[in-house]
């Protein structure tokens, strides 16, 4: 198996979540189902939520029956007719048996409510049936279409205490393990949000209890994927609903993210992060309607530039307050200590030494729980005066050293200024600066604080591969543009690793292009372990810029898609690779959101696929590209009129640098037919390298001798090559090396043809390349693209105008 195919499968099974908005429907289901089909991984465990807001309705049907209303039976019958058309619209067949447990489980909750005295755990008890209801039913969902999958009530392994609720994972461990051993094969779809205790009652995991859930079940399972999908891709640099511009993190530090969860982010929940920080599990956030709109990945690795990356804000907050007289900081600090272990640690707090006043800001939710402790704790606690006060909002900014950035905290504190301010605080661990304002309109605010700390230029590493000629060509070339490429694309270049054939070297300070170019001090790199250290770059985006032609780092190319690395290439490997390597990067292009341009490929600077790409922009079929490809057989044929044998021009091409150091490389026609796929690819049609019929110019007897032995035996040439020479002159035409490619027959062919005198084939300027491509309204007279097609020069041009375009794509 090679490296761009699907490794061994990992013995560890991935989980996924899907919440209540993902299984809200008929349709929601059906898609979560497709999601897990297209998992490459059997056996994956997913955790679920009740469906839409059917957890709601049960705590409503409690409320309604505890207070005695007698909305409590309608309330009831209302749930059971979601539930039951929902089994309905799902299922094609195999409804019976749900129905019927569904019909069990009415009758079940009827029941507990007629004994009048509920406790918490019988709420609990009753609260619990939206997550089966799902779990079950999208089982039956998998298994309706191939599938093997089986339901999971996780009160079968999940043993918890205590409030807030603390899990025995010792236990809870022992119980999985045999539950997933017997059914290694199936998914697992497991109810989130809820477990039981030592005596078998049903307990909750709180709020956001099934994201919880699923971290927590990867911890206990040895996972080391969890994908939590919702109803939106990840994070982003705010809300998008709120603010224009705001762009999607596909990275995000576990730092920050505990952080934006601290401070009431609804995509992100503390309790969520815990098992991950405790494991080797990697967490994914993705939109289950829209798989395919990117991901925020979190990552243990602290980002390398510090500063703000998101701006967050709660709109409403309850400022709660007390006076502590004496060792006022001792108290503070201890009052702190005791509300985080509650698992209600503030959004933030100011501490008013000269008031004898502390105040700590929550959620209103959170407040009202916060407020109920604190007045029962006031005793012990040694403070007095406690009250609450309303109407306010929170914003901040979060980010790793955000409170060290001179720039963003100016920025903040003007902002924040000139509205009703009640406080700010900087974290103490560098993560978020926060303001507590009076209650007033918030997007105003935000979308400046947004404009003012994210207008700033992108910023954009570069990984050079190949020191050649190329390479040192283009080297001169960014050193001459790249203030213009800066100023005019707003963006701040660094050149951050270059590889040559002995290792490479990074700097996030940035290597000199003198430095590369003379003074190269390459470590050993072992492939593709160098590949870990770019998790964290800290830059916005990363730039692979491949001058070599080495097989070696195109397997490596979905790796680097796979970090998120766009890649610029004049290496012809990839366009031309096998067709299942080819179609397995596209794919991961698609999947990663990363981009592959590779003008400098075909033609160096000339604008052949580009050219190709507004034809079919147009509206214009491609229906044939043919042409002289190479600037080498362009020479050698163009001068070939029997003056002279076709060894010697060989000897002279090779001696003037105009051939590969092996001139067999331009012979064998190889290159040439690189081109070909690359630009039928282009034109989109599947062009394996298999099928394209290659001449080969060099005779059988030189293609496996070494170098010196070839040139020793050069005269092997001339034969066949007079004698083609001589039908050409008879049929009073030119030889010429042709690439041809029919889009209507598929068929692809390299080699020599007699072309007429007066043919555009027929006479260009030595080493010029000349491409004709055929379309909807360019049959008749093709377009013909000519040129130098090959150079040291106009290659590194091509280079450095696709990245320019790359540069220009980033919002």
């Amino acid at each position: 198996m090679t490296q761009y195919q699907d490794e061994a499968v990992a013995a560890q099974r991935p989980v996924h979540k899907f919440g209540g908005s993902s299984l809200a429907d008929a349709p929601g289901f059906h898609r979560v189902a497709n999601i897990i089909a297209d998992q490459p991984t059997q056996g994956s465990l997913v955790v679920v939520s009740a469906a839409g807001k059917t957890t709601n309705r049960l705590i409503e049907l409690l409320n309604l029956f505890i207070s005695g209303d007698s909305a409590a039976a309608p309330t009831l019958e209302g749930i059971y007719s979601f539930q039951q058309q929902l089994i309905i619209s799902t299922l094609d067949d195999e409804q019976s048996p749900l129905l019927a447990q569904l019909d069990e489980d009415i009758h079940r909750i009827a029941t507990v409510l007629e004994e009048q005295q509920l406790d918490k755990y019988q709420q609990h008890f009753i609260q619990a049936f939206g997550e089966v209801w799902s779990s079950r039913l999208l089982a039956q969902v998998l298994i309706n279409q191939g599938i093997a999958a089986a339901s999971l009530d996780a009160r079968r392994f999940l043993r918890v205490s205590g409030s807030p609720v603390q899990v025995d994972e010792e236990y809870s461990r022992q119980q999985l393990q045999p539950i997933l051993a017997a059914q290694s094969e199936e998914v697992m779809v497991v109810t989130g949000f809820i477990a039981a205790d030592a005596d078998h009652r049903t307990c909750l995991l709180g709020r956001n209890g099934s994201d919880f859930s699923a971290t927590l079940l990867a911890e206990l399972a040895g996972s080391t994927e969890t994908t939590i999908w919702s109803d939106v891709p990840g994070v982003s640099s705010a809300d998008p609903r709120r603010v224009q511009g705001t762009q999607l993190l596909a990275r995000l530090s576990l730092s920050e993210a505990a952080e934006l969860a601290r401070l009431g982010s609804p995509i992100l929940h503390s309790r969520t992060l815990g098992p991950v920080a405790n494991s080797q599990q990697q967490l994914t956030l993705r939109s289950s309607y829209h798989p395919h709109d990117g991901h925020t990945r979190i990552l243990r690795q602290h980002p390398r530039e510090p500063g703000a990356r998101i701006v967050t804000s709660v709109d409403d907050a309850v400022l709660i307050e007390m006076t502590i007289s004496d060792r006022y900081q001792e108290k503070v600090n201890a009052l702190t200590d005791w509300l985080t272990r509650k698992e209600l640690a503030p959004l933030a707090c100011k501490r008013r030494p000269e008031r004898k006043l502390w105040q700590i800001a929550y959620t209103p939710e959170q407040a009202v729980q916060a407020f109920s402790l604190l007045r029962d704790h006031q005793p012990a606690g040694g403070f007095e005066d406690l009250q609450e006060r309303e109407g306010f909002s929170l914003v901040a900014l979060v980010g790793k050293g955000v409170t060290s950035q001179p720039e963003q905290c100016l920025h903040f504190y003007h902002a924040l200024n000139e509205q009703p301010l009640e406080f700010i605080q900087p974290a103490k661990n560098g993560l978020s600066l926060v303001g507590i304002v009076r209650k007033t309109p918030l997007d105003p605010l935000l979308q400046l604080l947004h404009q003012n700390l994210f207008s700033r230029p992108k910023r954009v590493g570069l990984l050079l591969f190949g020191r050649g000629n190329i390479g040192k060509a283009w080297l001169k070339l960014y050193q001459e543009q790249k203030a213009r490429l800066e100023q005019q694309l707003n963006v701040e270049l660094t050149l951050y690793g270059a590889f040559g054939s002995r290792g490479g070297t990074f700097s996030s300070e940035g290597l000199a292009v003198e430095q590369i170019l003379n003074d190269f001090q390459p470590q050993a790199l072992e492939w593709p372990n160098w590949l870990d250290n770019l998790a964290d770059h800290g830059f916005d985006q990363l730039i692979a810029l491949d001058f070599t032609a080495s097989q070696q780092l195109v397997q490596y190319y979905p790796n680097l898609v796979e970090q998120h690395i766009h890649i610029v290439a004049a290496n012809k490997l990839a366009g031309a690779a096998e067709q299942a390597f080819y179609l397995h990067l596209k794919q991961c292009l698609a999947e990663h959101q990363v981009q592959f341009l590779s003008g400098a490929t075909v033609g160096a600077g000339l604008p052949v696929q580009s050219s190709i790409k507004q034809l079919q922009q147009s509206g214009e079929t491609i229906s044939a590209i043919s042409g002289l490809f190479s600037g080498t057989l362009s020479w050698l044929f163009q001068y070939f009129d029997g003056s002279q044998p076709f060894s010697e021009l060989v000897l002279q091409a090779w001696q003037q640098g105009l051939t590969e150091p092996d001139p067999r490389e331009d012979l064998n026609g190889q290159d040439v037919k690189r081109k070909l796929v690359i630009l039928a690819r282009e034109a989109g049609f599947d062009l394996d390298p298999a099928q394209v019929k290659v001449q080969n110019l060099v005779p059988e007897s030189l293609t496996a001798v070494d170098q010196e032995g070839f040139f020793n035996q050069l005269t092997a040439l001339d034969e066949s090559l007079t004698e083609a020479l001589s039908a050409a002159q008879e049929q009073e035409g030119v030889l010429r090396h042709v690439a041809r490619f029919n889009a209507k027959t598929g068929e692809a062919s390299v080699g020599l043809e007699v072309v007429k005198a007066d043919h555009a084939f027929a006479y260009l300027r030595p080493c010029d390349n000349v491409y004709a491509i055929q379309s909807t309204h360019y049959r008749q007279n093709p377009l013909v693209i000519q040129g130098p097609g090959a150079g040291r020069e106009v290659t590194a041009g091509a280079m450095q105008a696709d990245l320019w375009n790359l540069l220009a794509s980033f919002k």
